[in-house]
């Protein structure tokens, strides 16, 4: 491998992308996708990509100006993803490496590790050890009302999906049961179907809707109450039969292991921006391989096919293509399955004319 490629240069856009549908949940509604498209330059050419999403468009422009700034510590340095990492990680200890800050190293780190392995001319998930095979992909949706979930789980079914995950904490208990069951009707018992409360139950109702929602045999409640409120995860867990699913707003491996040590879920899912990008993943997936708990995947699904599997305990890749307008990606799904392909790095590239209308 070539020694002497630095990086120089980083190049950062926001958009604002429409989606198909809004990510409808119990505590409020992602109307738009805003991300921030990150490239990483270096001397030789290659060029590393990869993006954050903000969740809303208030979050947008900070963390473009966070990524920006980051440029002033990683420009003429070698192309070493760890290095950079660790450079980063002692850069923002006396402030605190989490929020706005996580999110903007995490894209660097992934847009690092997509050069290195571009240089390197191989897929990410080579360059981490492993092989690209085809992963078992649920597809996510919201909380969509019960005609719409129906419409949206029957074409997940057909298009080959054996798991489909629906957001739920409507007004009522009923409700919240009216939608499963309709979903079950609609695709039968062979789909599994897990639901996400995100964070929207206080202890005592997540208890009392889990209970009911674990005798419709779903595969997973995500997120009942806060997702901080590790020891409220671990009393729910411990009062209901079905797996408690969380992860996706753990800041770094470090907040996962407090949750790991509180008993707090079954099942884990780390988002790949939050958890630190790719660096950060390979911390989190040591963690679940050593509790042996199932590790899914939250959004990025581009750069999560890769770091799932590499990762001993892969369970499910969540199909949610929030990036899917500016992005054209080497990642495809067939019945069910998120296929990698051989495309090197993450495998992505920007669809220029789409970036340049959704600017913001």
């Amino acid at each position: 491998m070539q020694t002497d490629i630095l990086i120089t240069g980083l190049r950062t856009r926001a958009v604002n992308v429409p989606l198909q549908y809004p990510v409808k949940t119990s505590v409020g509604v992602v109307a738009t996708s805003p991300l921030v498209l990150i490239d990483l330059e270096t001397n030789k050419g290659v060029v590393g990509h990869a993006y954050v999403f903000t969740y809303t468009p208030l979050a947008l422009k900070p963390v473009q100006c966070m990524v920006d700034e980051l440029a002033s510590v990683v420009c003429g340095q070698p192309l070493a993803p760890y290095v950079i990492e660790q450079t980063l990680q002692a850069r923002f200890r006396l402030v605190g490496n989490t929020g706005l800050i996580r999110m903007a190293s995490a894209g660097l780190d992934m847009a690092a590790w997509d050069a290195y392995a571009k240089v390197l001319g191989a897929p990410l998930v080579e360059v981490l050890g492993g092989k690209a095979r085809p992963l078992s992909a649920y597809d996510s949706h919201s909380m969509d009302g019960e005609e719409l979930a129906v419409r949206r789980a029957v074409n997940a079914a057909e298009s080959g999906y054996k798991a489909i995950k629906t957001k739920i904490g409507y007004a009522t208990l009923a409700e919240d049961i009216n939608v499963i069951r309709a979903i079950r009707k609609a695709v039968g018992d062979s789909v599994e179907i897990m639901v996400d409360y995100n964070q929207g139950l206080t202890v005592p109702e997540a208890i009392r809707r889990g209970q009911a929602v674990a005798a419709e045999g779903v595969s997973w409640i995500e997120e009942p109450t806060l997702q901080h409120d590790y020891e409220g995860h671990g009393k729910i867990r411990q009062a209901l039969s079905v797996p408690i699913q969380m992860g996706e707003n753990w800041f770094g491996a470090e907040e996962m292991a407090l949750a790991l040590s509180a008993q707090a879920c079954d099942l884990c899912m780390p988002d790949l921006m939050k958890i630190g990008g790719v660096s950060g993943w390979l911390r989190a997936r040591a963690l679940a391989e050593r509790h042996s708990l199932p590790m899914s995947s939250h959004i990025f699904q581009e750069f999560s096919a890769h770091v799932l599997a590499v990762s001993p305990t892969c369970h499910w890749l969540e199909q949610m293509d929030l990036a899917g307008p500016v992005v054209d990606s080497a990642l495809t799904f067939k019945d069910g399955k998120a296929i990698i392909g051989d495309a090197p790095g993450a495998g992505i590239a920007w669809k220029q004319d789409a970036v340049e209308k959704y600017s913001v």
